[in-house]
């Protein structure tokens, strides 16, 4: 029971690092009951308490011991509107898995695993939906990543007449423009909204509230109440010499480019990237691990992550950082650059970087990177990628008269995700700075009860 966990398969490194096909394979169906077999039941689940949308984790489980798939899927639902995009990007291993009993003295039970295996087993036998009768009021929301979806979908479920609006040209946010291909696969995402769709919520694509449309037009319109999750999309940059040169693409510009438009496919579609041979990419969270591996796909020979802490401090999930030095990515661990080098042509030639130790922790209970004074090294590459995070975009926010926001453009809520306007609800990415999914999932189902009690209490 406490040593017999069932990981899930992945293809062999030498293969997917080829092609953008997905890395994991998922569970059979032997593999999925042999796994849920090992959940305890707990009379208090300590994982759901870690779950950001609560999902009924012993219940969906016990469906599965039981057979019932339809069932499991069913109680899935009853919180999570997005389990198949969950059971592949989220964090499961410090959030409810962390809570399983069974990782005080072996190995927790792989939710995550078994929640990808439910939600891919419906889709598989076809989704059926009994949409919800409209009794509410009409809702709008900005953005349709996964705050935005959740909070549309749980709105919808309540009884609320929900539109979408979504300032890209397809639907997703970040799971569309910032999750590669073999993490995510499109098809999913395309899925998951589709279901959301099915309960009633409709999309507008193309479309910036606060400049295309204003509030004061939506509510013009008919909308009682909104939902700021227009994500962070506005990539931060080093800020040191050489960031102009040919060949330094921030990740959010390098990943949007091949899984929004697809570059990956070039020729065959009309965006290109340029694709170094040796390629630095600096920072390492998830979204770094992203840009490595899709730079690898894309045909670079080598490399590199660049990081200015050492490797117990890496952000990025450990499952991604396992995958990228089995597909050969290098890392170049206590390294922070502080310049960018070019030819004679302005074209990225080398990255020069500062050597680092570790000094005291920070506020985050992390180690803080200390130069050593003096110690430098250069590292021969022609493309660097620059993945140190991102924050709002301000069109999000300046264009919407009275909503406050702190130092770095963060829309200020209270508790409820209640912004500085009356009937006007934020969650997400655009209040906390970049996170995870699930936590931005989180936020929007807290928004959606709070815009749910302002309704009524309006009526």
């Amino acid at each position: 029971m406490l040593s017999d966990r069932n990981e899930m398969p992945r293809r062999a490194p030498e293969e997917r690092a080829k092609d953008f096909k997905e890395v994991a394979l998922g569970f059979d169906d032997d593999q999925a009951l042999a796994e849920a077999m090992r959940c305890l039941n707990c009379k208090i689940p300590k994982c759901v308490a870690g779950c950001p949308v609560e999902t009924p984790i012993p219940r969906f489980i016990q469906a599965v011991k039981d057979g019932d798939l339809q069932k499991a899927a069913a109680i899935i639902k009853e919180k999570n509107s997005l389990p198949a995009i969950c059971g592949r990007v989220c964090p499961q291993e410090v959030q409810c898995e962390a809570n399983c009993i069974l990782s005080k003295k072996g190995k927790s039970v792989a939710i995550g695993a078994l929640e990808r295996y439910v939600a891919d087993k419906e889709r598989a036998d076809g989704v059926s939906v009994e949409k919800p009768e409209v009794t509410g009021e009409q809702v709008a929301v900005i953005g349709s990543g996964p705050a935005g979806l959740t909070a549309a979908a749980d709105l919808a479920l309540l009884g609320y007449k929900v539109t979408v609006f979504e300032a890209l040209h397809e639907l997703g946010g970040v799971l569309r423009y910032g999750i590669p291909e073999f993490r995510l696969p499109k098809s999913i995402v395309d899925s998951e909204i589709e279901y959301i769709k099915s309960l009633g919520v409709t999309f507008q694509t193309n479309v910036i509230v606060g400049v295309t449309v204003s509030l004061e037009d939506l509510k013009a319109q008919g909308y009682k109440a909104f939902f700021i999750g227009a994500g962070a999309g506005l990539p931060y940059f080093l800020g040191i010499p050489g960031e102009n040169l040919n060949g330094v693409y921030s990740a959010n510009e390098f990943l949007t480019r091949v899984n929004l438009m697809k570059a990956y496919k070039f020729p065959e579609v009309d965006t290109p990237v340029y694709v170094g041979e040796k390629v630095a990419v600096v920072g390492a969270g998830n979204v770094a691990m992203d840009s490595a591996r899709t730079a690898l796909r894309l045909g670079a020979k080598e490399v590199h992550i660049v990081y200015r802490r050492s490797r117990e401090e890496i952000p990025a999930r450990a499952e991604e950082v396992e995958n990228a030095e089995e597909e050969g990515v290098v890392f170049n661990l206590l390294r922070n650059p502080v310049e960018i080098l070019g030819d004679e042509e302005f074209r990225v030639n080398g990255v020069r970087c500062q050597k680092m130790m570790l000094g005291e922790k920070d506020a985050k209970g992390r180690r803080a990177p200390v130069p050593i004074e003096g110690e430098f090294e250069v590292f021969d590459v022609d493309m660097v990628i620059v993945a140190i995070g991102q924050g709002p975009n301000p069109l999000a926010t300046r264009s919407i008269p009275g909503l406050k926001t702190d130092e770095r453009g963060l829309i200020l809520v209270d508790e409820n995700q209640q912004t500085s306007i009356p009937g006007v609800f934020a969650g997400g990415d655009i209040v906390t700075g970049a996170a995870t999914v699930i936590k931005a999932m989180g936020a929007g189902k807290t928004a959606a009860r709070s815009i749910d009690e302002y309704l009524k209490s309006l009526r």
